[in-house]
């Protein structure tokens, strides 16, 4: 009976004890969160310039309170300046919360910055402006708190401080110096004044490292003043030594703005050395000393009334061509008018016969010579005969512009018109609109002397280029004007315009004024945004006219071995395309330089025997053997001096230049590619022209200069005479 009695109870005991067990636990959880939840909070009143020294655990949290009074006309800016003292304290990190009337900022000491590849840099001294909300009222009183707390069982020491601000507003053209810091950035605001549309914040430093960022933001909490958001809102700029913004009154609506200087906690951003990698991913690395003095002057920008001046200066200048142009114009027309109605005296006639006998007999050969040349439009023909003739005749020691100009002048005619039509379908495909963000990192460039127009960051470089598109339409003009005049003098048999000079073709100086007028719209695009990436748009018709006056010049002395307009347009795009490269892979890259380097000097060495055989060499399997038999037979077997002396020695000045370009390019990889791209292009023009000149030169053509200098004092003599001899006839009865 007892035992069926135990059995009974049993369940009913179990249940008992657990019930029990679990309201101890429950109990026991509850003590521990009361006293958990138990914190002592401690609220000082504080005064600003006094240094508090404290400690703060997880048990107790001090809140400071503070006062101070604000006026409408004066703005005084607020720190706060905070040092941790204990060592070890990045584990458990002190909570600094400020609570104003308006903006709440909270940050921890030591303040944790990242950099690239998430390292970590702690920082044991912090400082913060606060945001100074507006107040309506003319004066106010406004309170705000400062909360310090930390999760650490362990004691912390620190120290905090609150102080005014007295330069917080910048002025006018005055110069204020300070010091930031990766934990201590800096703010500042700027009021425009009365009659001032257009401001340039300019900050400057002696150092160069560490780097820096400037801002600019609208009056608003919170301020955005640390490494990992500074971007976030407003314009911005990455500096080493020097930033500047250019900032408008209509893109803010209080009338004024804020200027924020952030230093980074890494260099790589500038150009920098950039760290080792921490050994572990959590490792925190100490950042050194990154602190930086730097200045900062607001200046006005230039007015309205500059712009409009500045504006009509530009189009006054260039109009002044065209009006140059126009009464040149008049005058050639007149004078041309006037030789047609005089007649000249048999001495003068005479003379003129005897100084133009000798390049009248040149005509006439070339004219003979002229039947029998090809109409093809290539180089190369397909008769032999006509091909063999071409070898002897641009093979021969002592060449004339006779022999180089065989070829029937329609068909070459046609064939330099293509380089127009190229060109402006190359032009139809360049023009790009560039959208500008607040970052001006983008638009590096031109800042420190930019004056924006509406939405344009930099309209005076725009405006600059303004001289390119109207000397370029005013060059076009001449030319049609030209091609106009000739055609007409073809149309009625002109002498002159049959058998007189070297055959005029117009389709190379059409390319010139488009290229002229491309470099211009391209630059201004350029400038719109400004930087290294696409700088090539600025260069890249600097290439054009480059390669165009080359290959006129060329035409000028051989209008029959001039290339086609296919293959010049294909090589410049070669060199744009080596560009684009060297922007991209440039930097640094010795492989890049070793292969750019190489097919500089292997095109130097093709471009100079093309210009030294006249284009009489074949480039084939051959070549090499070939190569190895001239040096045999002149070099080893017998010593026999170039055929070509004079063309032989430009040549190797030419070459001498070309390979020191290359080796200086090679050897110190400088950064700017393109600006050393054009450096290689103008410098090969400039050669190219002093070889024509210094030919035209050996080949007597001096002498065909003073011929025509002797015509015009004759004819001008004559002209006077003429007039003289009327007037007295006019006068006698």
């Amino acid at each position: 009976m007892v035992l069926r009695s135990c059995c009974k109870f049993g369940p009913v005991l179990v249940w008992f004890r657990l019930g029990y067990v679990v309201l101890l636990w429950l109990c026991v959880t509850h003590l521990r969160c009361a006293r958990a939840e138990t914190k002592t909070v401690v609220q000082k009143d504080a005064e600003f310039d006094v240094t508090y020294n404290d400690t703060v655990t997880s048990d107790n949290q001090t809140i400071y309170a503070f006062n101070h009074t604000v006026s409408r006309n004066k703005t005084e800016g607020v720190r706060v300046t905070v040092d941790v003292l204990s060592e070890g304290a990045e584990s458990s990190p002190i909570l600094f919360v400020v609570r104003q009337k308006q903006a709440v900022l909270s940050f921890q000491v030591p303040l944790i910055l990242r950099g690239l590849y998430q390292r970590k840099y702690p920082y044991a001294h912090v400082g913060r402006t606060l945001c100074q909300p507006p107040t309506r009222s003319l004066t106010e009183t406004q309170y705000f708190f400062v909360d310090v707390s930390t999760l650490s069982s362990l004691g912390t020491h620190y120290q905090l401080r609150i102080s005014r601000v007295d330069s917080f507003t910048l002025h006018t053209d005055k110069k204020f110096s300070f010091t930031a810091s990766p934990s201590q950035p800096q703010y500042f605001k700027y009021v425009f004044p009365d009659g001032v549309d257009t401001v340039i914040v300019k900050v400057n430093s002696e150092m160069t490292f560490p780097c820096s960022v400037m801002s600019i933001q609208d009056i608003q909490c919170p301020v955005y003043d640390l490494d990992n958001n500074v971007a976030f809102i407003g314009m911005y700029q990455t500096m080493t030594k020097t930033a500047a913004i250019t900032v408008q009154r209509k893109d803010f609506p209080s009338n004024s703005f804020y200027v924020v200087v952030v230093v980074k906690t890494e260099d790589e951003a500038c150009g920098g050395p950039l760290r080792f990698y921490p050994l572990r991913p959590d490792e925190l690395i100490d950042a050194g000393n990154r602190s930086k003095t730097l200045d900062v002057v607001v200046s006005p920008a230039i007015s309205s009334d500059v712009y409009v001046m500045g504006m009509l200066f530009c189009l006054g200048i260039f109009l002044s061509f065209y009006l140059l142009t126009f009464l040149v114009a008049c005058v050639e027309n007149k004078r041309s008018v006037y030789r047609s109605t005089v007649f000249l005296f048999p001495l003068s006639l005479a003379l003129f016969h005897f100084l133009s006998e000798r390049s009248l007999e040149s005509v006439a050969g070339r004219s003979r010579q002229e039947s029998l040349s090809s109409i093809e439009e290539d180089d190369y023909d397909t008769l032999a005969d006509i091909d063999s003739d071409k070898n002897i005749v641009r093979t021969k020691k002592y060449l004339c512009v006779s022999d180089l100009a065989r070829k029937d002048k329609r068909v070459l005619s046609k064939k330099y018109q293509i380089y127009f039509c190229v060109l402006m379908l190359t032009c139809s495909g360049l023009l790009q609109v560039v959208n500008v963000t607040g970052n001006q990192d983008i638009c590096y460039y031109n800042f420190l002397c930019a004056h924006p127009l509406g939405n344009l960051s930099a309209f005076n470089n725009i405006l600059s280029n303004l001289g390119y598109v109207m000397l370029g339409l005013l060059f076009l003009l001449i030319v049609l004007q030209r091609d106009i005049i000739h055609s007409r003098a073809l149309d009625r048999n002109d002498l002159n315009a049959l058998e007189c000079g070297i055959p005029k073709h117009f389709g190379l100086f059409y390319a010139m004024g488009t290229a002229l007028m491309m470099e211009g719209l391209l630059s201004a695009c350029y400038h719109v945004c400004p930087n290294y990436t696409n700088f090539q748009f600025d260069t890249s018709f600097m290439y054009m006219i480059a390669g165009l006056c080359v290959l006129k010049l060329y035409q000028k002395r051989h209008p029959d071995i001039n290339a086609s307009a296919y293959t010049a347009y294909a090589c410049l795009a070669a060199v744009i395309f080596f560009s684009v490269l060297g922007v991209v892979f440039g930097k640094g890259n010795m492989v890049f330089w070793i292969v750019f380097s190489v097919l500089h000097i292997l095109a130097t060495m093709l471009l100079s025997t093309q210009l030294y055989y006249m284009g009489r060499w074949r480039l084939d399997s051959g070549i090499l053997r070939r190569i190895v038999y001239v040096i045999y037979t002149d070099c080893i077997r017998q010593c026999s001096g170039p055929m070509y002396i004079d063309r032989m020695v430009l040549l190797v000045m030419g070459n001498i230049v070309n390979w020191s370009l290359a080796a200086y390019g090679l050897l110190k990889t400088p950064n700017d590619f393109a600006s050393y791209l054009l450096a290689i292009a103008i410098c090969n023009l400039l050669l190219y022209f002093a070889f024509y000149i210094i030919m035209k030169v050996c080949g007597g053509e001096g002498r065909g200069g003073v011929s025509k200098l002797a015509y015009g004092i004759v004819l001008r003599w004559s002209y006077q005479e003429s007039f003289s001899y009327m007037i007295l006839n006019f006068k006698t009865p």
